[in-house]
């Protein structure tokens, strides 16, 4: 897709004309865009808190947390809440994170209020039930069991360690064995009660209903929301670039595969290197067959059984990842093969061709992200959480026009070095 295509659907967009935002009096903001082609709706939303508040000991509180949200509130037991959102065929869960949690709901638009009303449920009068707590704690452990035995899980955890030393993300949001098995009932109705109110909750109705009315209903179960008890975000502190490579490996007995992450530190989300960051990125490990990582690592050398990168770029420092699974015997001709790879990707400017065709797919897939109710909500609470404005997605094809050749070469010297890469392995 060109300009002129991405102009053609301009008027479809979300921006300053058809998104209503509002803030309300106890600090939540509400954001609402009509679409009545379709008769349900997408809410979506995130307020702060996560593992973030986590002491080291008891690290996976707030995602245990999180998770007992819907076990039961002052109105519906477990069995209950979930019948009445089965009853309407709706959806509705909540997603711990480090900053922040999130929760999502997609349902006919003639149930926005029930579906409301069960998300102040949660979020306001949360029980907390003992026999739940167990069932979700037994499950946590399980799932870390299982985690310990995922080379793929380990590798990351694993990069995680090198990149973000002494940092708060090197932390795994779902803790370790060791600090869940300390988590009690009580622990869940402390952090909650210091870590969940209106301030920073945004809330995103994007379907068939007027925004004002979106907006009202809000307001409505949740405009009187209060807690004084908040503790504020803690701030996050920068990390240190690696100044050499630095690697490390677990093995974990019983296992035919072997994965590797390796990488370094990105910037945030707002750093003015993002969009040429993203698209080189995608030409490095993604475009394609997996970009150049896939066309060298994989089909060419058919060392590998998936290749690729991938950029994380959120709030505070970010990570430049390339990940691969490959036959242990495998391992250190792939290391070697990737680091040449970003070893060129650094020294040499893209072509024109990588250049033209990944504008091309950045342009086309924007729209397409945007066809579904859910893809804008997401969209919207982006725009909201990264302060990017109202005209972001109207603006951005300027942005994507404007990469150059020289900004990617420039902007990935910056963050990836060859010879400073953190490197990860799990595997047998």
């Amino acid at each position: 897709m060109d300009q002129r295509i991405y102009n053609e659907h301009r008027n479809a967009l979300p921006g300053p004309d058809n998104i209503t935002r509002v803030r309300l009096e106890n600090g939540i903001t509400v954001l609402s865009r009509s679409n009545f082609n379709s008769p349900s709706l997408s809410i979506k939303g995130y307020f702060s808190s996560g593992s973030i508040f986590d002491p080291d000991e008891k690290l996976g509180l707030g995602y245990l947390t999180a998770a007992a949200l819907m076990t039961g509130t002052a109105n519906h037991d477990f069995q209950s809440m979930y019948n009445q959102i089965e009853s309407v065929g709706a959806r509705l869960g909540f997603s711990p994170g480090t900053l922040k949690t999130s929760f999502s709901a997609h349902a006919l638009s003639e149930d926005l209020q029930l579906m409301l009303e069960l998300i102040s449920e949660s979020l306001r009068s949360p029980t907390f039930p003992q026999k739940e707590f167990h069932r979700l704690k037994n499950q946590m452990l399980t799932g870390l069991a299982i985690r310990a035995q995922d080379t793929a899980e380990m590798a990351s955890l694993l990069f995680d360690g090198i990149i973000y030393a002494s940092h708060p993300y090197q932390r795994p949001d779902e803790g370790y064995s060791e600090t869940v098995q300390a988590i009690q009932r009580d622990d869940l109705v402390n952090f909650y009660q210091e870590t969940y109110g209106p301030e920073d909750v945004v809330i995103a109705i994007v379907g068939a209903v007027e925004p004002d009315q979106a907006v009202d209903a809000v307001r409505e179960v949740l405009g009187d929301w209060k807690n004084e008890n908040l503790r504020p975000l803690p701030e996050i502190p920068e990390q240190q670039a690696l100044q050499r490579t630095a690697k490390k490996a677990l093995s974990i007995p019983g296992k035919f595969q072997a994965d590797i992450v390796m990488g370094s530190l990105a910037p945030e989300r707002l750093s003015p290197d993002y969009h040429a960051l993203r698209m080189g990125n995608n030409i490095l490990g993604e475009f394609g067959m997996m970009g150049r990582l896939g066309e060298r690592v994989r089909e060419k050398e058919g060392l590998a059984y998936y290749v690729y990168s991938s950029l994380s770029l959120g709030t505070g420092p970010g990570a430049w990842e390339m990940i691969a699974g490959v036959n242990p015997e495998n391992i250190d001709r792939t290391i070697a093969l990737i680091t040449d790879e970003v070893r060129r990707f650094v020294n040499e400017p893209v072509t024109d061709e990588e250049l033209s065709d990944n504008k091309s797919y950045f342009l086309g897939r924007m729209p397409l992200l945007l066809e579904s109710n859910s893809g804008v909500a997401i969209s919207l609470l982006n725009l909201e959480r990264f302060n990017l404005g109202l005209d972001y997605f109207l603006e951005y094809p300027k942005h994507v026009q404007a990469v150059t050749a020289d900004q990617i070469l420039e902007a990935s010297r910056k963050y990836l070095d060859p010879d400073r890469l953190a490197i990860a392995v799990a595997g047998p």
